[in-house]
């Protein structure tokens, strides 16, 4: 990484702890999939809007995986590290340059497919079947369209005001 800056460091680690602390928090357990429902999606989504693409891999992929490891889904670690990482990557490129309501909501809906496909192949590969693997599907999209909305709303609200405004700088 080329001239990160310590500010960049300490924004890449609160977000992953942000993004553990939420996936752990709140967590509806889906019986269907022995997962749950959280909130961790959003604050990747967030943080890949506000900070970059970078900040948005390292905190969605450290910060899932380490919730994953914590919750008792350790087995879901590695699959989670790569899928959440990409995720928050995918999201982060694709906003790089238009911030408006439309692009974040895009972007966020490609990021929340990114996931579903991921865990949906990460499943087929733990549970040895890709046909029991579908139950995951309409669990983790409505993973994803809460995280849009709440990403959408919350990255909208933070981006209108001044500080971020003047720290332009925290971007990587």
């Amino acid at each position: 990484m080329k001239n990160i800056k310590l500010s960049s460091l300490v924004l890449m680690g609160l977000m992953t702890a942000m993004v553990c602390v939420g996936t752990m928090l709140i967590q509806i357990p889906v019986p269907a999939t022995n997962g749950f429902i959280n909130i961790g999606d959003s604050i990747i989504f967030i943080t890949s809007v506000l900070f970059g693409p970078v900040a948005g891999m390292v905190a969605g992929g450290i910060g899932s995986a380490l919730a994953d490891i914590l919750s008792g889904y350790a087995h879901w670690a590695l699959f989670t590290l790569i899928i959440k990482g990409l995720e928050g990557a995918v999201v982060g490129i694709l906003v790089k340059k238009y911030k408006n309501r439309f692009i974040l909501s895009l972007s966020m809906i490609i990021g929340s497919i990114v996931m579903v496909v991921g865990y949906y192949i990460g499943g087929g590969i733990l549970k040895g079947s890709f046909i029991v693997s579908l139950e995951s599907i309409p669990w983790n999209v409505v993973q994803g369209v809460s995280s849009t909305i709440i990403g959408v709303l919350v990255s909208s609200a933070i981006m209108k005001t001044n500080y971020m405004k003047v720290n332009k700088a925290l971007k990587n």
